[in-house]
């Protein structure tokens, strides 16, 4: 019997890992919010799933199946709720000035999709726009990936459950893991979320609604009884978590969609609880389409692309810095 190849973590463990794939950061610490663009100029196909109850989105629907385009220049994550949106503007623009972008009459058009979260109340109610966005492009490499406060996550909090002021700092991470044949699938995340958030291989409490003592964290089922004793209302839908995930193997559209699929996988394995009505968790998925696959792989490949997801999701919330008043989950642990 032949040796098997071991899915193993990427050279970089970052979304950078799948050549072809670029990711820049516009950040503001003084205003607690930020922009993300991850650049895909030779994408071959994208998609987008959408679970969470309020969604902040751009052009998701030029990657539904039953469109003309379905794939991407650009994904831009953001901060500034719909205000941010407009960050995608900017990039579109930058992406247009080179050239990039479908065919046309008038000449190319970029197609670049985004979402948003709401961090409006941790720092300034200050926005990302098109200059941001453009910047965040121009900044953009295929090396090494900052993470924690950074770009979209950076004003990005979680374990809301028993309010805005019990939450920790969210931020935004990522991962990549490479398996037999040369595929590799990566992930970056920006967590801004109601639910606590756990390490699904051991069960661990990374973050969690702060308690009355230094240090103490409430565990999802706690918290959510002591919700409900204390007759908190559902509140806005002002939190959010937004992932993209990216893959080098050569599948079609269809085999995209389901990577946007178990990219929610990830989610629901590190955010409890995830997908409410307050958040408008939202997965996009691409592929440069250089390696060839065979049928089976496509579960391999599911597989790859949850994990991924959830080790971002964890590295966001643990490389994260407290932030406009919001302690790190370190930090209040006491370390």
């Amino acid at each position: 019997m032949s040796e098997i190849e071991p899915i193993a973590p990427g050279r970089r463990d970052a979304i950078t890992d799948v050549r072809g794939v670029r990711l820049g950061h516009w950040t503001s610490r003084r205003s607690a919010t930020g922009c993300t663009v991850i650049l895909c100029e030779g994408c071959t196909a994208a998609a987008a799933d959408v679970r969470g109850g309020a969604p902040a989105t751009h052009e998701t629907d030029a990657l539904a199946a039953e469109n003309a385009v379905r794939r991407c220049h650009a994904v831009v994550l953001t901060g500034g709720s719909a205000f941010g949106l407009a960050a995608t503007a900017g990039v579109a623009g930058w992406l247009a000035e080179r050239g990039v972008g479908v065919e046309t009459k008038a000449g190319p058009v970029p197609i670049v999709v985004g979402a948003a979260i709401y961090d409006l109340p941790t720092g300034r109610n200050v926005h990302p726009g098109a200059a941001e966005g453009a910047r965040a492009a121009a900044r953009a490499t295929g090396g090494a990936v900052a993470q924690g406060s950074v770009g979209a996550g950076t004003g990005g909090t979680v374990a809301q459950l028993l309010g805005v002021e019990r939450g920790l700092k969210g931020g935004l991470g990522t991962a990549s893991l490479a398996g037999p044949g040369g595929l590799v699938v990566g992930a970056v995340a920006v967590t801004n979320a109601v639910g606590a958030i756990v390490e699904p291989q051991t069960g661990a409490l990374v973050a969690g609604p702060r308690g009355e003592a230094p240090g103490e964290m409430r565990t999802p089922e706690e918290a959510v009884v002591e919700r409900r004793e204390e007759a908190k209302e559902e509140g806005a839908r002002e939190n959010t978590s937004l992932v993209c995930i990216a893959t080098n193997a050569a599948i079609e559209h269809q085999g995209v969609q389901r990577l946007a699929v178990h990219g929610h996988d990830g989610l629901a394995r590190t955010i409890v609880p995830a997908h409410t009505l307050g958040d408008g968790d939202t997965v996009f998925a691409l592929t440069t389409g250089e390696v060839a696959t065979e049928p089976q792989d496509l579960a391999m490949l599911g597989l790859m692309a949850m994990l991924a997801v959830e080790r971002a999701v964890v590295r966001s919330v643990t490389l994260a810095e407290g932030l406009a008043g919001v302690p790190s989950a370190g930090e209040w642990r006491g370390g």
